[in-house]
């Protein structure tokens, strides 16, 4: 088993208010430093193995559900298992 790890954030021009929220809101909790914050998705998928087909079959997943390609970007990357 492989875990394929997908990375969805809006793009850069895009307004992210969930992130100037939470940016506001870390000094009044008291922490410092951060100087901005940009909210994302992350979906895990589990599958049997993450050779080129399968990748490339998550990528059509990525641009036809998982985001919104309009306003978002993403990355597909498999991630290390533990």
């Amino acid at each position: 088993m492989a875990r394929v790890v997908v990375d969805v954030m809006l793009k850069p021009e895009i307004l992210d208010p969930q992130g100037k929220a939470v940016h506001g809101a870390l000094p009044r909790l008291g922490f410092s430093g951060v100087t901005d914050v940009r909210q994302g998705k992350r979906f895990e998928l589990e599958v049997e193995s993450a050779d080129e087909a399968t990748l490339a079959e998550i990528e059509k997943m990525a641009e036809t559900l998982l985001a919104n390609t309009v306003i978002e970007d993403f990355v597909v990357r498999v991630e290390e298992q533990a």
